[in-house]
């Protein structure tokens, strides 16, 4: 069998051998479905399961939110673009192959090639969510006709295999995955499928991606029922994705009961177990093969209301969070879990997989939405600022692996070349940034992240603009339009890092409010057209030393991690562009952090701020003084996050 880290080491070399898209959604149908955001669904029509356990909170729907001018739309449009570049015919080949239709196109390369045992994933999947969740977040009407489209192939190619089954390489892949044969990870691969194409419904009211969706899960039925327990276990060893949130999904969406049982054989026991008894076995665990299949059970736990399923959720992010995380908000080192608390061993080339972060803002969310707990949306917006935002070049290019080395640098993949797993979660994650920054409940707003944007609640016929450069700003303004005076609260969360004297003014006049760290700031009144929030929200320097050894540390200013900038040399675009990961020289270890002088009374002294410039640091009190800057603003040097204070 593959390695434990199979899923990227692991390629194997096998290789396998149209009616139009079904009419979009119209009228209160297309507006239930784009904008009934509700759980872990973005479809109050698709929904006809109800919760057990109900959100306390809900976001908006992404249609009633659109980004302003700063950094997560600029990530949006690069995004964008780069959707619009890939060619329906290249995403077609392998499935068209398989399916034995006439395909003449250009194979794409990388974890999309003719003979890996991964392709489609990306294609028939990722791509699919990707442009669903971007035609909710932007109405691109253009992007939506090209996924539909590309639904209505990869369709025409179901038909023609048996049984409902679907994907880009032949059903020998699960036989062998059956037997107990050496195979990477088929069920992963299925998942992505299914999932793009339950998205496409429920964003775009894609009727075809939904029958496809339903007729690859019966097929899966088919395949695993006939399989007992024992034998199920032995398969679930095998990276299998998020199965049981895309069946539970589809089972709220549906009612079919048959998927919610499915859902259930892919409850992983030697994972669930210990967790539920509030234990960490996750040393030795590949980190993005599990952080799936917790998101599925909040999911599961949301559609049944089994206690269980909650409490192996709540544990898991609680241990993740606080023993198995970098300063970013990061995890895994070469895509697995060591030893709990020791963070300082783990400053590895391959730290940080990008998939990792893009899983536990999932799961954060759900969290966050059945609680209302802000310490959720905390940790989701160190993970935004600091792994998402610098983990895409201008060009739409995504990361694999946030090097934690010193002295390593960034990777990006190529456009056509590369189709790693952090490529299809990049292309979904820069699809999605604006659907967590508001929720709501009955009595009022929730203002999670500061990001540029605009939310127009339409049940109220209120609109609230909000303007900031933050992170590149200490605070935000949220500026209201309503047509008649309307009483509401407006809850803006205070971060944890904002330690420093938060203000909140209301039309210019100072309030006398209490606005504690980790809680949030409640604004309730009638509000009028025109009135403006203000919140200053001042950053400071902080440490952030790693649990098992408080001399290694990482700084930060507010909610950014700080880094060392230690110049090019040696660098070119190759080094950057198509490696998974930064290159050691052979033989060599991860360099150690770099030591510095520190100062036992003031903590933060040994890095000062440039004066005159904005988010520009230098190191203090040293032989020699190296520049600081926010690392998601690092692209083409190498630097260092850790340092060893010696103090």
């Amino acid at each position: 069998m593959p390695g434990r880290w199979t899923r990227r080491r692991f390629i194997g070399t096998t290789a396998a051998a149209g009616t139009l898209a079904a009419a979009p959604a119209r009228g209160l149908a297309a507006r239930l479905l784009q904008d009934g955001a509700r759980r872990g669904l973005p479809s109050a029509l698709g929904a006809r399961i109800a919760d057990q356990a109900p959100w306390k909170l809900q976001p908006f729907p992404m249609t009633q939110v659109r980004l302003g001018a700063g950094p997560f739309k600029s990530a949006l449009e690069a995004n964008s673009r780069y959707l619009h570049s890939l060619p329906n015919e290249r995403l077609l080949h392998t499935f068209r192959l398989t399916a034995g239709l006439a395909t003449t196109a250009e194979p794409i390369g990388g974890w999309e090639a003719v003979d890996c045992e991964l392709r489609g994933h990306f294609a028939g999947g990722h791509y699919l969510s990707a442009c669903a969740l971007t035609y909710s977040s932007t109405g691109d009407e253009e992007l939506k006709s090209k996924a539909d489209a590309l639904v209505a192939e990869l369709a025409r190619c179901q038909r023609n295999l048996s049984g409902g089954y679907l994907g880009a390489y032949p059903t020998e892949l699960y036989e062998r995955l059956r037997d107990g044969r050496r195979v990477w990870a088929p069920f992963y691969t299925y998942h992505k499928i299914m999932a793009g194409h339950l998205d496409m419904y429920l964003h775009c009211g894609n009727q075809e991606a939904l029958e496809v969706a339903e007729r690859m899960a019966k097929w899966a039925g088919g395949f695993l029922n006939p399989l007992s327990e024992e034998h199920m276990a032995r398969l679930q060893r095998v990276e299998h994705g998020g199965m049981n949130e895309v069946l539970f999904n589809l089972y709220a969406v549906t009612g079919t009961e048959q998927y919610l049982v499915l859902a259930r054989r892919f409850d992983h026991k030697k994972i669930f177990d210990p967790l539920a008894e509030r234990r960490d076995e996750l040393n030795g665990n590949h980190a993005n093969t599990n952080i799936p299949k917790i998101v599925g059970a909040i999911r599961g736990y949301e559609l049944t209301g089994e206690q269980r399923y909650f409490d192996i959720a709540e544990y898991f992010w609680n241990e993740v969070t606080a023993q198995h995380t970098y300063c970013t908000g990061g995890t895994s080192n070469g895509e697995g879990w060591h030893e709990p608390g020791r963070i300082s061993t783990q400053l590895g080339p391959e730290a940080q997989e990008c998939c990792c972060s893009y899983n536990m803002m999932k799961l954060s969310r759900h969290l966050y939405g059945l609680t209302g707990n802000p310490s959720f949306m905390d940790y989701y917006e160190r993970l935004l600022v600091n792994t998402r935002l610098g983990s895409q070049d201008p060009d739409g290019m995504v990361m694999y692996f946030i090097s934690m080395a010193p002295g390593l640098y960034r990777t990006f993949g190529t456009p056509f070349d590369s189709f790693l797993c952090c490529t299809g979660t990049g292309v979904e994650e820069f699809a999605k940034t604006n659907d967590s920054i508001y929720f709501h409940d009955e009595q009022g707003i929730y203002v999670n992240l500061f990001i540029a944007s605009e939310l127009n609640w339409k049940e109220k016929e209120l609109k609230l603009v909000q303007q900031t450069a933050f992170p590149d700003e200490d605070g935000t303004t949220l500026t209201l339009a309503t047509p008649k005076p309307v009483r509401f609260a407006i809850h803006v969360r205070i971060p944890y890092w904002a330690t420093s004297g938060t203000a909140v003014k209301v039309n210019g006049k100072l309030e006398n409010i209490a606005a504690k760290p980790g809680t949030y700031v409640t604004l309730d009144r009638t509000w009028n057209s025109g009135d403006k929030i203000e919140i200053s929200l001042p950053m400071s320097l902080h440490i952030n030393p790693t649990p098992d050894d408080p001399s290694i540390q990482a700084m930060m200013y507010g909610p950014m991690v700080l880094a060392g900038e230690l110049g090019t040399d040696g660098l070119n675009n190759s080094m950057r562009y198509g490696p998974q990961s930064p290159a050691l020289p052979e033989g060599q270890k991860p360099p150690k952090p770099f030591a510095i002088k520190g100062n036992r009374q003031d903590p933060t002294a040994w890095v000062e701020p440039v004066a005159g410039k904005t988010h520009a640091f230098h190191t203090a009190g040293q032989k020699e003084s190296t520049r600081v800057v926010p690392f998601y603003k690092i692209f083409k040097d190498r630097y260092t996050v850790y340092w060893k204070v010696n103090t």
